[in-house]
Formats: C-alpha cells, structure tokens, sequence
C-alpha cells in the first residue's frame, strides 16, 4: 500500500471530524461541556503555546481548527503535513503561502479568537 500526505490529510481529518462529532454530542448532553471541559484540554493537547508545531501536536491543531466556523483546507492540512514531514521550520516558508494553515509565525503562537459558537 502507498500512503500519501494526501491520503494522510484526508485520513486525519476523517479522525478530527468524528471527534467534533463526539465533542458535539457531550454538549448537547451536558450543556457547557464545550467551553469548560473541551477547548481548555484541546488546546493543552495542541500546544498552542509553542511557536513551532511539533508532529505530535499537529492532530490537535486540526481538531482545535474544527471547533470554529470555518472549514478545513485539505491542501494547506497537505502543505503543512509535508513540511512538518520534512522537518523545515515554518519560518522558512513565505508568510503569504502560510496564511490560513496551521503553522504559526516567529512571532509567537496565533491568537485563539473564539469557538465560533457564539460564545
């Protein structure tokens, strides 16, 4: 079997999707389960703090994306996947063909603005 970054892509976002699931179904059991329980460990689990992603925390970077309003790139998840992959740091690519993927600046970890759920 031949397993591409694409395959890879596609595969991880399948996973994150049916952990939003589930992230979704013990929120509307027990009200607040998202803010209070959920995000505070997503983003432990993320290491948000860091302004270099590791592998390790790339599968939570893309849960963490899931619980806002806007949608996954399989291409930039592919992009991202393929320099963590290569292990060339973030800052060696051009910030304009950063915007939007997971991979943060020098800078310092990007803001985390919200659920997008109105909260």
């Amino acid at each position: 079997m031949n397993l591409t970054t694409e395959h890879l892509a596609d595969i991880l976002i399948g996973i994150a999707r049916a952990q939003n699931a589930l992230i979704d179904a013990l929120e509307r059991i027990s009200p607040g389960f998202h803010n209070m329980h959920a995000m505070p460990l997503l983003n432990i689990a993320a290491n948000t703090r860091v302004a270099e992603p590791r592998m390790i925390d790339f599968p939570a970077r893309i849960l963490l994306r899931l619980q806002g309003r806007v949608a996954l790139d399989n291409a930039a998840v592919r992009a991202d996947l393929e320099r963590l992959m290569s292990g060339a740091p973030a800052a060696a690519a051009p910030a304009a063909a950063n915007a939007g993927r997971f991979a943060t600046s020098t800078r310092g970890p990007e803001p985390f603005l919200g659920t997008g759920r109105g909260v």
